[in-house]
């Protein structure tokens, strides 16, 4: 039985994982929705159900499935178009909640991923929910002119909040407060350091080495 979900749709930063999984055997294989596929004039013609299902093909191709193995394909948005060209094909699918191990499997790629972006592993780890919007956002603003690009400018939220005025200061950490600077990754020590001030849905710090 083939399985196929997705990852990070609904992560700010990066594209969207495509994966599927042959249970019987373990055999995974995935590929990655490209960022611009959610820059504002994609994303509003909806080019990602497009890909997605391109993708979803070239991974059966990869798995060498045929018209009468069972596929079984998570039952998000995702995979709209794709579920339309499994139909006009004929192939024996139903649409379901995809659970482990593939849920598991696709989300340690699509983390992998990010990582692969810039995301720091401790930033990543440092929550249960760690592709929630503001949380990114923070990251994104620490490093405005690199990071922007990597984000999915054609979601509304964006459009809120992408382009907010900053402030820009200066101040001296006399302890340490066990801040991460959010452009190098690295842990602040105590001293001057670079602090940025934006108000999203609230108002937001962030703190950088002096130097980042």
């Amino acid at each position: 039985m083939i399985q196929i979900d997705d990852a990070g749709s609904g992560s700010l930063v990066g594209g969207t994982c495509i994966g599927a999984m042959r249970v019987e055997t373990g055999e995974f294989f995935y590929d990655i929705i490209p960022i611009e596929y959610y820059n504002e004039e994609n994303f509003k013609n909806k080019l990602y159900l497009r890909k997605a299902c391109e993708i979803g093909k070239k991974l059966l191709e990869k798995l060498k499935v045929s018209k009468t193995e069972k596929i079984q394909v998570c039952r998000g948005y995702m995979f709209d178009t794709f579920r339309k060209w499994l139909e006009q094909e004929e192939y024996n699918w139903e649409s379901t909640q995809i659970l482990n191990p593939l849920q598991d499997i696709i989300e340690n790629s699509f983390e992998n991923y990010a990582l692969s972006l810039g995301l720091p592993e401790k930033f990543l780890r440092y929550t249960k929910y760690p592709f929630h919007f503001h949380r990114l956002l923070r990251w994104v603003y620490a490093d405005y002119e690199n990071r922007a690009k990597l984000c999915k400018t054609g979601w509304n939220s964006w459009k809120k909040y992408g382009k907010l005025e900053v402030e820009i200061s200066y101040t001296y950490l006399q302890e340490n407060k066990n801040y991460l600077c959010l452009k190098c990754g690295k842990n602040i020590q105590p001293g001057t350091v670079k602090v940025i001030k934006y108000t999203s849905n609230y108002p937001n710090t962030i703190y950088l080495h002096i130097n980042c």
